[in-house]
C-alpha cells in the first residue's frame, strides 16, 4: 500500500524508512539497492529485428518492385520474376543493415550521458550515479538539478522546485518541511520532491521514499516517453529532394513505356523497362543513408569527447561561425591553484600579514564552500575532492593550512547557505556564532564584496574602508589580474539575521573585507592549435567571461588574440548599450568581462542577427536561456542537469578544443551527404538519358529490365552505403562556414551530377550505336557489353565521389576500406554475372571477350579521366 509520506512528520518518516539525518551505511544502502533495483523508469522497446526487417517493406521503391514481379508472375516470365523479388530481398537486407547501424549508434549515445545525485553515505556526502539511489537515503537538492527520486523534504532554504510535468503548473512549489493532511492532492504536497521534477532556486535536504516505479512519475511511465527524434534540416530536404526526383522519374518512366510501345518495342518489357529505371532512378536509399551519416558524425564527435543530443545538431555544427566560449575549465585546465592570499596589512602597508589573518582568510573560504572529500575514510593521496575548480582550489588550501570543513561547521553550525551563482558573483553562508549572534561569511568577486563591506580586517581590528584604502585595494587587485590570475575576495559580519537575503540593503553594507586570494588556473595545452584551427576555419572565437576584463585579457593573450581597449566590452557597459549600439561595435568585440547570464543572451541574439551560426559554451541554471537560443548551445560535462537538457552539445571533458572537433565531424557530414547525392543521382541520369535516346531514335534496348536492376541494387547498393564512411577531407578545416540556408544541391554538385551523367551516357549510347551497326554481335552480346560497361562506368565514378572538391590524383583512394570492399564485391559480381551460367540464364548475358573487356575497361578509363579534367576546370574557375 502507498503510504502518505507528506502527512508523516520527518521523524515518523525516518522511522518507517529506517534512517536518519545522517542517512544509510555504504552496506544497507547495497542491500536496499539488490532488494528494489535500480532506480529508472521503463524504457520503451527498440524494435524487434523482425519488425525493423518487416518495415523495411513500406518503401515506395519495394511497392513498385513488387507490383513489377507480380504483374511479370501473371505473364509467366519467371525469370524476371526471381531477379525482382530477388531485389526485393536484397534492397530490404540492405535497409535493414543501414537502419540497424544507425540504431545501435543512437542507442548508445543516449546511454552514454548519466544523472548525479549528491547523497548522504556513512554520515558523508557522496556523489553517486542517480539509479544507485534508494529508499532511505538522503540526498542534497541544489538549484539547476533535477530531483532524482520522490522524496521527503526535511531541510528547506528558499527551495522551490518546478513540477510542471507532474502537475502542469509552470509556477514553481515553494517546498517546506511541514506535516500536510493526508487528503491533500498532489499538486499541493510542498513539503514532498519528485523525481524528474527541476529545482529553480533555493537548497535543502531530502529523504527519498520511492524509488523507479514506486515515483510518481513511474506510475505514469507508459504514458511518459521520451520526445521523439525530429528529422534534421538535412533529412527533410533529402526527403524533400527524392519526392521531387521521384514523380520526375515516375513521369519520365511512363514517357519511356509510352514511347516503347509507340516504336514497336515488346509491351511485357516495356513495362518491365519502365519499372527498372524507376527502381534506378529514385534515390530510395538517400534518407536512411543521411540518417546512418548523422549516426557515425555523432559517435566520431563522442569519440573525441563530445555528446551531441539532437541529430539536428550534428549537422548545424558544420556550419557554425561564431563561437562564445567561457574562459575556466573551458580554455585552461580547471586545475585552479592559489597562488598567494594577500590580506588587509599587506595591501594597505605593504608589509607581511601574520599568520593569524591568512588562516581567517582560509577559514571563511573553506566553511563558505561546497566542496568536499567524498572518502575521507581512505589516506590522503587516495581522496576524492567534488566541487567546482575554484572552490576546490580553495577547500584543499584550507586542508593545507591544517583546517577541517566538518570541524568548523560543528563549531559554527550552519543556519543558512546562498550558493555561488553567475548573476551575483558571491556565495554566502551564514552561521551560528554564540547564543546571542550569528556570522554571515562571503566569498566572491572583489568588486561585489567590497560593495558590500564598510569596514577592514587587519592587526587582529576591524576599522573603517577608507576611499584611499579602496584605491590601493583595487590597484592591488589590478597588478594580480593583469598577471592572468583570478581574484576573488572574502569577507565576514556579525549579525542577528536568521537567512541570507541577496539583495542587500544600502544600511546592512557592514561587511568587514577580510583579503584577496589569487589563484592560477594554467591553459589547456591544445587549446592554442585548436583556436588558430577555429581561425582557420573561418570561425571568429570570442571570450564571454565572469571574470576580470585583465584577467580574461592575459590568458586571451596568451591565446594569439590581439586585444586593444576596445576589443573588450564589461557587462556594466554592455548594459548602458541599445542593439543598434552593439550590433555597431559587435564585430569589435574579442572579450566580454564580468557578464551576467542574461547578458550572454543578448550576445548571442546580436550575432544571430548579423546572420551567423552561433555556438555558446554555458554550465549554470541561468545560462540557459542563451544555450538555447544559440544555434549549437554547447553544456560543459560539469555543469547543471538544467544547461545540459537545453544543450545541444555537452563537452564531456569541458576542454574548448571538442567544440573545434565537432565542428570538423559536422563539416564532415555535411560533405559525406553530397557525397551520396551526388553518386546516386548521377548514375540514376545516365540510365534515364541511356533508355530514353536508344527508345527516340528507335533502337532495341540496350540494357534489359533486369540488367537495370542489377546494376543498381548489387553494384551501386554497396558503393552509396560505404560513401557514407568516408573519412574527413584534411582540407575541412581550412574551407570557410556555409551559410546554413545554402541548397541541399549547390553550384558543384549540380555541375558534376550532369557532368557524370552526360558523359557516360554519351559513351554508352556510342558504344551501343557502334556495336549495333558495325560489331556484327548478336543483341544478347552486345547488351551485355553495355550492361558491364555501366557497371564499370558506376565502379570508376564512385571514387570520383570521394571527392568533390578534389581531383582523384590528389586524394588516397584507399583510405575508406568500406568503398574499397564494396568496389571488390562489385568487380565479382559483375564477372559473375558475365560467367556463372546460373545468373547467364537470370539476367540474359553472355561472356565477354578480351576485345570486349578492352573496349569496357578504356571507356571506364577514358569516362574517368573526363570527369577529372571537367571537375578539374570546375575547381579552377570556381575556386572551391
Amino acid at each position: 500500500m502507498q503510504r502518505a509520506w507528506h502527512s508523516f512528520s520527518i521523524k515518523e518518516t525516518f522511522k518507517d524508512l529506517r534512517t536518519g539525518f545522517k542517512g544509510l551505511s555504504q552496506e544497507k544502502a547495497n542491500l536496499r539497492l539488490k532488494r528494489s533495483g535500480l532506480n529508472k523508469l521503463p524504457q520503451e522497446k527498440s524494435l524487434s529485428r523482425l519488425k525493423l526487417f518487416l518495415g523495411q517493406l513500406k518503401s515506395p521503391l519495394i511497392y513498385i518492385l513488387i507490383i513489377a514481379g507480380i504483374v511479370t508472375l501473371i505473364l509467366t516470365e519467371y525469370t524476371d520474376s526471381i531477379v525482382i523479388f530477388g531485389a526485393v530481398f536484397l534492397n530490404t537486407i540492405v535497409g535493414y543493415l543501414q537502419e540497424s547501424k544507425a540504431n545501435q549508434a543512437l542507442s548508445k549515445l543516449k546511454k552514454f550521458l548519466q544523472v548525479k545525485a549528491l547523497v548522504l553515505r556513512n554520515g558523508r556526502e557522496k556523489e553517486i550515479s542517480q539509479i544507485n539511489v534508494v529508499s532511505g537515503d538522503i540526498i542534497f537538492l541544489k538549484a539547476g538539478h533535477k530531483v532524482p527520486a520522490d522524496a521527503r523534504v526535511i531541510e528547506s532554504h528558499g527551495l522551490k522546485v518546478n513540477e510542471s510535468i507532474l502537475t502542469g503548473e509552470w509556477l514553481p512549489a515553494e517546498k517546506h518541511i511541514n506535516v500536510l493532511d493526508k487528503k491533500i492532492p498532489l499538486a499541493d504536497r510542498d513539503n514532498m520532491v519528485y523525481m524528474g521534477t527541476l529545482i529553480e532556486s533555493g537548497w535543502g535536504k531530502a529523504v527519498i521514499t520511492g524509488t523507479g516505479l514506486e515515483t510518481e512519475i513511474g506510475k505514469i511511465a507508459q504514458s511518459i516517453r521520451e520526445t521523439e527524434e525530429k528529422s534534421t534540416p538535412y533529412q527533410k530536404k533529402v526527403a524533400h529532394l527524392s519526392k521531387i526526383v521521384g514523380l520526375i522519374v515516375a513521369f519520365v518512366s511512363f514517357f519511356i513505356f509510352i514511347e516503347g510501345i509507340l516504336t514497336g518495342q515488346d509491351v511485357v518489357e516495356m513495362f518491365k523497362t519502365a519499372i527498372a529505371v524507376a527502381v534506378a532512378a529514385i534515390p530510395e536509399g538517400l534518407p536512411v543513408a543521411m540518417t546512418v551519416i548523422l549516426a557515425i558524425g555523432m559517435e566520431r564527435i563522442l569519440r573525441r569527447k563530445g555528446l551531441v543530443r539532437k541529430l539536428a545538431s550534428a549537422e548545424t555544427l558544420g556550419n557554425t561561425s561564431i563561437i562564445l566560449t567561457d574562459k575556466t575549465g573551458t580554455l585552461t585546465e580547471a586545475k585552479m591553484e592559489v597562488a598567494g592570499i594577500y590580506t588587509g596589512g599587506e595591501i594597505l602597508r605593504k608589509v607581511k600579514n601574520g599568520k593569524e589573518d591568512h588562516l581567517l582568510a582560509l577559514k571563511i573560504a573553506t566553511i563558505c564552500n561546497e566542496s568536499f572529500i567524498e572518502n575521507l575514510e581512505e589516506p590522503t593521496k587516495k581522496w576524492i575532492v567534488r566541487g567546482l575548480p575554484t572552490e576546490r582550489a580553495l577547500f584543499l588550501a584550507g586542508i593545507q593550512a591544517g583546517l577541517s570543513k566538518e570541524k568548523l561547521i560543528e563549531r559554527y553550525p550552519l543556519i543558512d547557505q546562498l550558493f555561488f551563482d553567475s548573476s551575483y558573483q558571491y556565495a554566502a553562508s551564514l552561521h551560528k556564532l554564540d547564543s546571542e549572534k550569528n556570522i554571515l561569511y562571503m566569498v566572491g568577486s572583489p568588486e561585489r564584496i567590497l560593495e558590500r563591506s564598510s569596514f577592514i580586517h587587519f592587526d587582529n581590528q576591524e576599522k573603517n574602508l577608507l576611499l584611499a584604502d579602496l584605491k590601493k585595494i583595487k590597484v592591488k587587485q589590478e597588478s594580480l589580474t593583469k598577471q592572468g590570475l583570478r581574484v576573488l575576495a572574502v569577507a565576514y559580519q556579525e549579525t542577528n539575521k536568521k537567512e541570507i537575503n541577496r539583495e542587500i540593503k544600502e544600511e546592512e553594507k557592514k561587511m568587514v573585507f577580510v583579503g584577496f586570494f589569487a589563484l592560477h588556473d594554467p591553459i589547456r595545452k591544445e587549446t592554442n592549435q585548436a583556436i588558430k584551427l577555429c581561425r582557420q576555419a573561418g570561425m571568429k572565437p570570442i571570450i564571454v567571461t565572469g571574470d576580470h576584463s585583465l584577467t580574461a585579457r592575459a590568458v586571451a593573450e596568451q591565446l594569439g588574440f590581439k586585444i586593444k581597449k576596445e576589443n573588450i566590452l564589461e557587462g556594466k557597459d554592455l548594459t548602458t548599450l541599445s542593439d543598434q549600439q552593439l550590433d555597431k561595435r559587435l564585430k569589435d568585440i574579442q572579450i566580454y568581462a564580468r557578464v551576467e547570464p542574461k547578458q550572454k543572451l543578448r550576445i548571442v541574439q546580436a550575432w544571430q542577427r548579423q546572420g551567423e551560426v552561433v555556438a555558446m559554451t554555458g554550465d549554470g541554471i541561468n545560462d540557459a536561456p542563451a544555450l538555447r537560443q544559440a544555434d549549437i548551445g554547447v553544456a560543459l560535462g560539469s555543469g547543471t542537469d538544467v544547461a545540459k537538457e537545453v544543450s545541444n552539445l555537452v563537452l564531456l571533458t569541458d576542454n574548448f578544443s571538442v567544440i573545434v572537433a565537432a565542428v570538423e565531424e559536422g563539416r564532415a557530414i555535411i560533405d559525406n551527404t553530397r557525397k551520396v547525392i551526388t553518386y546516386l543521382l548521377s548514375g540514376s541520369f545516365s540510365e534515364v538519358v541511356l533508355i530514353g535516346v536508344s527508345l527516340l531514335f528507335g533502337w532495341p534496348l540496350p540494357v534489359l529490365a533486369v540488367q537495370i536492376l542489377w546494376v543498381n541494387l548489387i553494384e551501386d547498393g554497396l558503393p552509396d552505403i560505404a560513401l557514407a564512411f568516408e573519412p574527413k577531407e584534411k582540407d575541412l578545416m581550412e574551407q570557410k562556414p556555409q551559410d546554413s540556408q545554402v541548397s541541399l544541391l549547390n553550384k558543384e554538385m549540380k555541375f558534376l551530377i550532369f557532368i557524370i551523367g552526360l558523359i557516360t551516357s554519351v559513351f554508352l549510347i556510342i558504344l551501343f550505336y557502334w556495336l549495333l551497326k558495325f560489331s556484327g554481335y548478336e543483341l544478347v552480346h552486345i547488351r551485355s557489353v553495355v550492361f558491364a560497361a555501366l557497371t564499370i562506368d558506376s565502379l570508376f565514378y564512385v571514387f570520383s565521389c570521394k571527392s568533390l572538391k578534389r581531383n582523384i590524383w590528389h586524394i588516397n583512394l584507399l583510405s575508406n576500406k568500406y568503398l574499397v570492399g564494396a568496389w571488390l564485391f562489385g568487380v565479382v559480381m559483375l564477372l559473375t554475372a558475365i560467367y556463372l551460367a546460373p545468373l547467364q540464364t537470370l539476367l540474359k548475358t553472355v561472356p565477354l571477350n578480351l576485345f570486349d573487356w578492352s573496349l569496357v575497361l578504356g571507356l571506364g578509363v577514358l569516362n574517368i579521366l573526363l570527369i577529372e579534367i571537367t571537375k578539374y576546370y570546375f575547381i579552377a574557375k570556381h575556386e572551391v
